[in-house]
Parts: structure tokens; sequence; C-alpha cells
């Protein structure tokens, strides 16, 4: 098919290459010149060897560029991944404020209207980004004309893992506003994925969106509290025990997120708990159950401070990207602990190989208490300098290390 993608960021474009990578003709558009191009990106994906540049699966893409009114018309189905950003003071860095407020969508809503403005013929349009529901209805369907046969179809994707979330999702979800365009986009769903379509309404489908992001924050919540509750507790292992609940795929749904570690980050799940609290408030809910996942992760975030200041300085946070063998570090739960490590006056120097231009060189750490804030595998066989005491959440650094006291966060006292 010919397909149009408006919005070329670290989720859009990724997607539009993936999507020229299955044999379709894919033309790009952004509002910023700079981004309309096959230049060297700095971000990594997930691809079939780990953690690769994304660069070569660009350069190697049939993705073309072109005006937006070149897009709009070049296009059988058109892709919106147009961002709703929030303040960065709901980004999750930070202390949770006792504000509270709804995703900003002018990006959203301008981008619609140009995409009505130039449209010349019926063009199916799918907005993808991330709304609350009622958004669409309220904000995006007025400012469309009858041309613009839409649907609503969020994509359950991460960065560094875009391609291959897009490419190999567990259901596609679609919020029917045009049954014609559903009907097309099913279609095209066809040549990338056998998964399940769901179909529904325009607001279930956004609040399904939301929700999924916010119930990944409930179960790492979850697991974090039982890695404290095992640190606690003699002869207990939090390993040991989600690894047996993560059995448990009849009622509790699967292994993922079903770790101790520190808490959620990225650019949607803590802004979505938030937003979602924010809808709460509006609808007088009985109880706030996204509130409650926020300040268990600050409250989290607390102890694995008092656990560093427990130790002597100085201290360092290695790993402060938001998850894995990553290079972006929005919603980063390591930035929330220096946050609250400087609140106390207590300084902390940040190490990340992956958002740092220096590599990281054993020889050239010192005697310090580390924790490690992102689980990336070149910290797996790192050496520590004799005095060290190192404070893993992740519970995969060496414990053999000569002179260095290695403190596996979530395994109790032995039992006497």
């Amino acid at each position: 098919m010919r397909i149009g993608v408006i919005g070329l960021g670290k989720l859009g474009l990724p997607c539009a290459v993936a999507m020229a990578l299955k044999g379709h003709d894919v033309m790009g558009f952004d509002v910023r010149p700079d981004v309309m191009n096959k230049g060297r990106r700095s971000y990594t994906e997930t691809g079939p060897d780990g953690c690769e540049p994304f660069d070569p699966y660009l350069e190697a893409s049939t993705v073309r560029f072109g005006t937006l009114e070149e897009v709009v018309n070049h296009a059988d189905l058109l892709f919106i991944a147009v961002q709703t950003p929030h303040d960065p003071l709901y980004e999750g860095i930070t202390r949770l404020p006792d504000s509270r407020t709804d995703f900003h969508y002018e990006h959203l809503v301008a981008a619609c209207r140009d995409v009505a403005r130039v449209a010349s013929r019926d063009t199916v349009v799918v907005i993808i980004s991330t709304v609350l529901p009622g958004t669409i209805r309220r904000h995006v369907l007025p400012v469309l004309t009858p041309r613009i046969k839409l649907c609503y179809n969020p994509f359950f994707i991460a960065m560094g893992t875009t391609m291959r979330d897009f490419l190999q999702p567990e259901f596609v979800l679609f919020g029917r506003h045009d049954r014609e365009a559903a009907s097309l986009a099913e279609a095209f769903y066809r040549t990338i994925t056998d998964a399940p379509f769901y179909a529904t309404s325009l607001e279930n489908a956004e609040l399904i969106k939301v929700a999924y992001n916010t119930f990944i924050g409930m179960k790492i919540a979850f697991a974090n509290t039982m890695m404290e509750v095992c640190h606690k507790l003699p002869g207990t292992d939090v390993d040991a025990v989600t690894d047996c609940l993560a059995l448990a795929s009849r009622r509790l749904i699967s292994p993922s997120y079903m770790k101790g570690g520190m808490g959620d980050g990225g650019g949607c799940h803590p802004r979505d708990n938030i937003a979602m609290s924010w809808l709460a408030r509006e609808l007088d809910l009985s109880f706030d159950t996204f509130d409650a996942v926020m300040r268990s992760r600050e409250k989290q975030t607390e102890w694995l401070a008092d656990l560093m200041c427990a130790h002597e300085p100085p201290k360092v946070i290695l790993g402060w990207a938001f998850k894995a063998d990553c290079d972006m570090a929005t919603g980063s739960p390591a930035l929330l602990l220096r946050a609250i490590l400087e609140e106390r006056g207590v300084p902390v120097t940040l190490i990340d190989p992956h958002m740092d231009s220096a590599s990281l060189v054993e020889g050239e750490l010192t005697v310090a208490t580390y924790l490690i804030g992102a689980k990336h595998s070149v910290f797996a066989g790192l050496r520590f300098p004799p005095g060290s005491v190192v404070l893993d959440p992740w519970r995969y650094i060496p414990t053999d290390q000569e002179g260095v006291r290695v403190i596996p966060v979530g395994v109790g006292p032995a039992i006497r």
C-alpha cells in the first residue's frame, strides 16, 4: 500500500521504516525539516542481534520524505504519530507534584487540521498518539472535514524496541469511527502480523491504551514492593517469589515486568499514570489508584536512597538511562533517585556508557558506593575497586569480588 506517516520522532520514524521493510511505499513528513532525511540518528533499536544502531535500518529502507500535501495525497493510509506531551514536571524524574493535568493536544489537533486542509480526496487517517478517553471526539473530530475517514490505532511500542514491537504486536487495537477506514487498516495489518484485531469504540480504545501503560506501572510497583519485603525478611529472595508468580499465566497474566528493580520509566508510563490521576479527580473516583502507583514508585526510590546513604560517600549511580541497554533517559527512575539524594544534600555522580560520550573503563572507577540504576549488559562483568559497595537492585552483578561488598537488593539476610 501507499503509506503516509506524519510525525517522524523516535517512535514514528522507526514504525515508518518497519512498514517500508515490509514492502510498503512509505512517505513521511515532519514539521521539523532537519529530521526529514536519512542522516545519522542517535538512538538504537532492538534487532536480531540485540541492541543495534537504528541508522542501518533507516539507510536500507525505501522511506521517502515530502511536503505535507505530497504525503497526504500519496497515502492510501495515513498514520499520524504526533506527540501529546506533558509538562516536564510530570515526567517522573522529580518528586510527584500535587497538581495534575491532561496531556497537551495542540500539536495533534494542528496536525489533524492541516491534514484535513490539504487532503484532495477521501483519506483514511489513523491516529496513533496517546490521549485520554474522550479526546478525539472532543478535540479532533471538530477540526476534520467529511473527506477524512478516521480511526484511532494506538501502538503498544516502547522506545528502543519500536520496530520489533510494531512488527510483533500482542494484538492490534482499533477505535473504529469509520468502518471503511477500519477495514482498510485491517487489510494493511494483515501484511504485517497475524495478531488478533480488536475493534471497539473510540473511547474504549483511548482508555485501553492508557490502561495498558498504567497496568505496567502497577506491576512494577508491586514487584518492587516484594523486593523490599524480601530485602528485610530473612530467608527470602525476590527472584524466587516473582519467578513463581510469573508462572501463573492463567490468572496473573504474564511474566513481563514482574521483576524487582528500579521504578517504572520511559516517555509514557510515569506521565500516563499522572494524567490518569488527573482524570480520576475529574471523575471523582472513589480511589485514585494511579496516584497510589506513582507514590509507591517515589517511596521505593526513597528507600533506595536510604540504602545508599547507609554507606560511605562518594555516591555513584551507574546507569541512568530509563531501561537496560538504552540510550534514552526520559522518565528515568535513576534521575528521580538523584533528585532525592540532592534534596538531602548528598552529592551524586551519574555514569552511563550509553548516555555519556566517554566509554566506561574499569580502571577509572574509584572507590565509592555504587547503585546500578539501569541493568545494562556491559555492567555484568564489571570488576569494582576494592573498598567499594555495590547496591544491585537487579541482582546480576557478580558477588565474588575481593574487597568489594556487592549487595543484591531483594535478597534477605540468611537464616542462622
